[in-house]
């Protein structure tokens, strides 16, 4: 038995062909099953960035096209063309998941959602009936690793996207957000993000200005927060702990003396403002005033960059746990293989014992039940002491087919063990 993985990603092809072979949740209990009637077990890991179709066939397959076939079908498109796809076989497939639930293969490195993706994967295959022994245990094995790598390294301690970044310099800033106020100033898609990431991450209310007041009701019913009027812009940053703008206006929004009747109204409080807006909204003056905490798109993506550093550091030590697991997997895929020759061997022997007990019992009547059970338990130490050794040569061995070969035709352990 062999496992494949064939599959598409942020490195192979662009998302106009990426969202074509997407599956979401629901597609997985009619795109399982014809996968695993096809091939054998079948399991698929879909997300923004990737979609990959892992299969188990008896042989090892050497060409793409016939999982690339299916994958089509199922989404009704012509399918992707070879050259935007890769496929990997054997232990490959295993390394391969493995990097990708590390994050090591994530396009934000080290990011933490893909190993939840890859336990949803292993939980849909499961649920359809077509997680076979391999695909289980190598699935299982992806995500001891992908946990591993997020408790013994610092792959996912820092950010690096401008939300998180954002999210990041907040707690940093402010420490728990539990009781902050978030207002949001005519964000765009960035700044929407950091809100809800926000919110994500407890902070108790969002409130939510623009020019355009219909915008405002708009955006604050996407982030279940609350609209108020842009006239009301000062009295809504006195109320705030938080603010993220990015309005597109031409010349800044929020100035030194707007920011200074604010800050006269706090009490000293802690006010950090998120300039996501290109030109700025915010005034750099600002920071000058005290208590206030001013970051623009370029200190986001100086943090950012400066974090990115800091999860490259960590590949060398995701990687080698990646290589630690690999070896338990090989060992236990070694052992697997040569586990119907040690269960011949045992019964062979066990066999045996049988036999030269019962005809050494025979030949005394007179032993007592005791002496009896000591006569058994002597027969049964002998096999296992003797079987012991070359059972775990076998099971360690890097040629245990060779070994098995060997030893199924000196013990003869091809004829059945009932036949005489």
């Amino acid at each position: 038995m062999y496992a494949l993985v064939v599959g598409i990603s942020y490195k192979t092809a662009p998302v106009e062909v990426r969202e074509r072979f997407a599956f979401g949740t629901e597609d997985l209990p009619r795109a399982l099953p014809r996968l695993g009637r096809e091939f054998g077990g079948a399991a698929i890991l879909s997300t923004c960035n990737r979609t990959e179709v892992y299969v188990t066939a008896s042989q090892a397959l050497t060409d793409a096209r016939p999982v690339l076939r299916v994958l089509a079908e199922l989404k009704g498109a012509c399918g992707p063309r070879i050259d935007a796809s890769y496929m990997y076989n054997g232990s490959e497939a295993a390394r391969h998941l493995f990097r990708v639930a590390a994050g090591v293969e994530s396009m934000v490195l080290g990011e933490a959602e893909i190993l939840g993706q890859v336990r949803t994967a292993f939980a849909a295959a499961m649920a359809a009936g077509t997680s076979d022994p391999l695909l289980s245990r190598l699935f299982r094995s992806a995500i001891r690793v992908g946990r591993r790598a997020r408790s013994q390294t610092n792959i996912s301690r820092h950010a690096v996207s401008v939300s998180s970044t954002a999210v990041s310099l907040a707690r940093r800033t402010l420490g728990d957000l539990a009781s902050r106020t978030v207002l949001v100033v005519s964000a765009g898609e960035a700044g929407k993000l950091t809100a809800r990431n926000l919110a994500e991450r407890g902070a108790s209310r969002i409130l939510v200005t623009s020019r355009t007041f219909d915008r405002a009701v708009q955006l604050a019913a996407d982030l279940g927060g609350t609209a108020v009027p842009f006239e009301g812009l000062g009295e809504a940053l006195a109320r705030s702990d938080i603010i993220i703008t990015s309005t597109g206006a031409p010349s800044f929004l929020i100035g030194p003396e707007l920011m200074g009747e604010v800050v006269a109204q706090r009490d000293a409080r802690p006010l950090l403002l998120i300039d996501i807006a290109v030109p700025r909204d915010v005034d750099p003056a600002v920071r000058e005033l005290p208590h206030v905490h001013l970051y623009d798109i370029d200190d986001l993506r100086a943090v950012s960059e400066e974090n990115l550093e800091a999860r490259q550091r960590e590949v060398e030590k995701v990687e080698a746990l990646v290589e630690e697991e690999m070896v338990r997997f090989s060992e236990w895929w070694r052992s697997r293989g040569v586990i119907p020759t040690v269960a011949a061997l045992r019964e062979r022997a066990e066999q045996i014992r049988r036999e030269e007990v019962a005809r050494t019992l025979r030949r005394l009547p007179d032993l007592s039940e005791e002496e009896r059970r000591r006569v058994e338990a002597m027969a049964s130490a002998i096999v296992k002491k003797l079987l012991h050794a070359p059972i775990v040569y076998l099971k360690s061995s890097g040629d245990a087919e060779r070994h098995t070969s060997a030893l199924r035709e000196l013990f003869d352990l091809n004829r059945p063990a009932t036949e005489e």
